[in-house]
């Protein structure tokens, strides 16, 4: 077969299998672009795009869900509902590398969100230090080249911490009893795990990515056992 058809097959199968795009229910589809800065990318580069882009979806559906859950917070900042509260958050993703929280120490800011007599807006404080903690597991970056090298270690640890933030976002509890802020449930009400599921899917990324990293560099993640209510991070 000439070399010429030979691409030109290549070139038709990859153009139908770039239309094997998977539809969501809300709509939107999973397919990429091409990108001619895709030919130097390996397969495990372009998976860590996936695996970031799927993860601050999560990240944008948990801080939406929080919002809703708690809207006196969004108030504090005078906004007018979750949506634009959240927008004030990710709007800070396309700029990340000079965004303020690239630069945000987020253990200081989750343990702003459970600071008794806080009056700022803590679904803000608590989101923000996630999605900067997450970040910094991706070195804050958000294209990643055969060059680039993602360190197993901090996707592990990132994976632990979301454990930790977790546990206390359920637990942790004003000196009134209420809620810091309001996830799964009220009180008297029917279960909502849906927080719990979204949170699960978000570590199980960053697990997944671990793995495939460690295996890729040849370096044994060391794993940790982490007591979740000392409220006490692994290092990024």
């Amino acid at each position: 077969m000439p070399l010429p058809l030979t691409f030109l097959l290549a070139a038709l199968l990859l153009g139908g299998c770039a239309n094997q795009d998977i539809k969501r229910k809300d709509g939107s589809h999973s397919a990429r672009a091409f990108s001619v800065a895709n030919l130097v990318k390996s397969d495990v580069d372009i998976a860590c795009e996936l695996a970031q882009r799927e993860t601050l979806k999560s990240l944008r559906v948990l801080t939406e869900k929080l919002y809703k859950r708690n809207p006196q917070e969004y108030r504090k900042a005078g906004l007018e509902s979750a949506e634009v509260a959240s927008a004030r958050l990710f709007d800070e993703v396309p700029k990340w590398p000079e965004s303020h929280l690239a630069k945000l120490n987020w253990e200081d800011s989750f343990k702003l969100t459970f600071l008794e007599g806080y009056s700022g807006d803590r679904v803000y404080a608590f989101m923000s230090a996630l999605t900067s903690m997450v970040m910094a597991s991706y070195n804050h970056q958000s294209q990643f080249y055969v060059t680039d090298e993602l360190s197993a270690q901090k996707l592990y640890n990132s994976a632990r911490n979301i454990e930790v933030a977790v546990w206390k976002l359920s637990n942790a509890k004003q000196p009134s009893g209420a809620r810091y802020l309001v996830s799964n449930t009220l009180e008297g009400e029917v279960p909502n795990l849906s927080f719990e599921r979204e949170f699960g899917k978000l570590i199980a990324d960053q697990d997944l990515l671990a793995l495939l990293i460690e295996d890729r560099s040849n370096r044994a993640i060391t794993r940790s056992i982490q007591g979740v209510a000392s409220f006490v991070f692994l290092p990024i």
